[in-house]
């Protein structure tokens, strides 16, 4: 339990400072527009270091490194919560990101490794529940306490989860041996850079729109540092990450999976509050309240995915998922575009919420065993950061349809008519490699 709760203040960490984010920079005498940097700092670092968590987990010991990771976040929310100047709050929230990468391929592989086979997949779930936890309360409990008692108090919470879930990993967690892995460094900055520039670019264009000069150049770096790693892996003994794990059937339907429903979460999230603020005038809170039964059905029947996950075979649990996400967002571009009241509304997000939480716990699964059976840390810290990339696209997809003009409704289904195309091309996927 102790590495689900570590794994929230991971989470919640990435989210919570989303409504606050207009009262932090005023009170800290900084223009709106920098205040991106706040959540950037979290993001970018947290990317970064993700293809090299999985690698510091074999190479250190994963027990040592969630240690390490949670002083990480513990510090960098005290930090972040003390900070005098916009300088400090962005250099901590960097601090809480490069300790939040440290968290999710090592809890991946701790829980993995240290349950029964029988009892994986539902010890992933819990994994995916509490993610889906984490995105729930991040921007709710962010928005009711900065009101209550202001905006540090939403860095305060945070250490005491990281905190109980230090305690508990150092009291129950057993001693394991740091393996002499040697670091591929070659392809381990050319994984790094590939990684930030796809991000970077994929940020750029959300923010400033896709044919800035800026976005081609950062996208041109990580596509030409991602052709750089697949040729150094392929002439090293020991890669940084193999080959044959990136080209192994279960590996890449995961991985596609989970970049699939991590577009359709980050989209679906950000186009239906702006839709309803703009056309509904429903206050924030309402327009948070209603999408939140995306993420909160994901949560609830996490659990219950793991058993399914169990008791059928993943990959016909993974079609199920990946089929009534592309239903559900097809059902929420016919609600909006219908005009659906707010109740109607809520319902087709929970059923999307449904699909994502079918899609989420088998995706995590079959990567997490596909990279152990490779003996491979760095294969979940890859697995993880194109769940990053798949967050920021759907970033970008909502800025080209919806641009400066919420209340299109045309545009919001646009959306959602994109993101049931890419749940298709993920279940299509699917049905890539032989049965196991």
């Amino acid at each position: 339990m102790f590495l689900v709760v570590g794994t929230f203040a991971s989470t919640i960490a990435n989210t919570l400072v989303t409504v606050p984010l207009d009262r932090i920079v005023t009170d800290l005498g900084a223009p709106l527009g920098a205040g991106s940097l706040v959540v950037v700092a979290f993001n970018l670092t947290c990317a970064a270091m993700l293809p090299l968590a999985g690698w510091l987990g074999d190479r250190v010991g994963r027990r040592r490194l969630f240690l390490v990771s949670m002083v990480g976040v513990a510090v960098g929310a005290a930090g972040a919560a003390l900070a005098p100047g916009l300088a400090a709050l962005v250099g901590f929230r960097a601090v809480q990101g490069l300790s939040g990468a440290l968290v999710l391929p090592t809890v991946l592989a701790l829980l993995t490794a240290t349950a029964e086979p029988e009892q994986r997949a539902r010890a992933v779930s819990w994994w995916a529940a509490a993610n889906g936890a984490g995105q729930a309360a991040g921007p709710s409990v962010g928005g009711v306490l900065a009101d209550a008692t202001g905006w540090r108090s939403v860095f305060v919470v945070i250490v005491p989860f990281a905190l109980v879930a230090f305690v508990g990993a150092a009291r129950r967690l057993g001693p394991d041996d740091p393996r002499p892995v040697r670091l591929d460094v070659p392809g381990a900055v050319a994984l790094t850079l590939a990684t930030l520039g796809l991000l970077g670019g994929a940020a750029t264009a959300a923010a400033v729109g896709p044919y800035t000069p800026a976005a081609w150049a950062s996208v041109a770096v990580g596509v030409s540092a991602l052709l750089v790693f697949v040729v150094v892996e392929r002439r090293v003994a020991q890669p940084f990450v193999p080959l044959p794990l990136l080209r192994e059937a279960r590996f890449a339907r995961s991985a596609v999976a989970a970049l699939a429903q991590m577009l359709c979460l980050t989209a679906t999230l950000l186009v239906v509050p702006l839709h309803l603020l703009a056309t509904r005038g429903m206050s924030t809170r309402d327009a948070g309240l209603l999408v939140v039964a995306v993420p909160a059905v994901m949560t609830v029947l996490a659990p219950v995915v793991g058993r399914l996950t169990a008791t059928w075979r993943p990959r016909l649990a993974l079609r199920c998922g990946l089929s009534v996400l592309v239903v559900a967002e097809v059902a929420l571009a016919g609600a909006v575009g219908a005009g659906a009241g707010a109740v109607v509304l809520a319902m087709v997000c929970g059923s999307v919420g449904l699909g994502m939480a079918l899609t989420q716990t088998p995706a995590a699964a079959g990567a997490a065993r596909s990279a152990r059976e490779a003996d491979s840390g760095a294969g979940l810290g890859v697995f993880n950061a194109l769940r990053f990339v798949g967050a920021a696209l759907g970033g970008v997809v909502v800025a080209l349809a919806v641009g400066d003009g919420p209340a299109d409704r045309a545009a919001t289904v646009v959306v959602m008519l994109t993101c049931a195309a890419c749940a298709l091309v993920a279940l299509g996927a699917s049905f890539a490699g032989r049965v196991r």
